[in-house]
């Protein structure tokens, strides 16, 4: 995709939704942490839903070492993994506790350290509770840069890189959140609904879905 279509690309997406937002509910940096961890190969209304009691309790990562494993498993048993999640959401809380006074670092590189944090985790956590210009590759946001011809690569890096090379300043901070929401709800995997997607002309999908009869 050449550089004035991708501003275009953009441009459109971000007047349609001009504050684009995760649509993991959270109260606090540390909250928003646990939400990407436990999300997952899981979709954000589960977690939401398993989380919902969960952050009226635990709102620190002293509160959630003390709950402890079995304690925040009876919270998010509904949510796929759960076993392995919750060592390691217990495991880093203490790290955060122990390490770091109980904040959640501004580090991408400190915080892919964790248990359980990988880079995707870490890019949405810098981007969204710290404003930071990361690009965080879920599926979704693999297809849509493939699809699209916007970023495309053969591995989630890959098109996080290329992600960085090409998005223009003015949508970097926000640009994740906005491929997330257009691989979710228009660009969706098995059946992209191309006859309402407001970047259809710039796409390089070929053919198009036609509109359901």
């Amino acid at each position: 995709m050449k550089k004035p279509d991708i501003f275009e690309f953009y441009r459109r997406l971000a007047e349609l939704n001009p504050d684009p937002r995760t649509e993991l509910d959270y109260g606090n940096d540390y909250q928003l942490l646990v939400a990407v961890v436990l999300s997952a190969q899981a979709t954000d209304i589960g977690v939401n839903k398993a989380t919902r009691a969960l952050f009226r309790d635990v709102t620190t990562p002293a509160q959630m070492v003390a709950l402890g494993e079995e304690g925040l498993k009876q919270h998010i048993k509904t949510i796929g993994l759960f076993n392995a999640k919750a060592k390691n959401v217990i495991a880093l809380s203490e790290i955060l506790v122990q390490d770091f006074g109980g904040q959640v670092p501004q580090d991408r590189d400190v915080l892919t350290t964790l248990p359980g944090v990988g880079r995707k985790t870490a890019n949405v956590v810098m981007n969204t509770a710290y404003g930071a210009e990361t690009f965080a590759v879920d599926t979704h946001i693999f297809r849509v840069g493939n699809r699209t011809g916007l970023a495309p690569g053969k591995t989630p890096l890959h098109v996080e890189k290329a992600l960085e090379k090409n998005t223009p300043a003015p949508f970097r901070r926000d640009a994740h959140h906005w491929l997330i929401l257009h691989g979710r709800y228009i660009c969706k995997a098995r059946r992209p609904e191309c006859w309402r997607c407001p970047v259809a002309d710039l796409c390089r999908f070929k053919p198009k879905t036609p509109a359901p009869a």
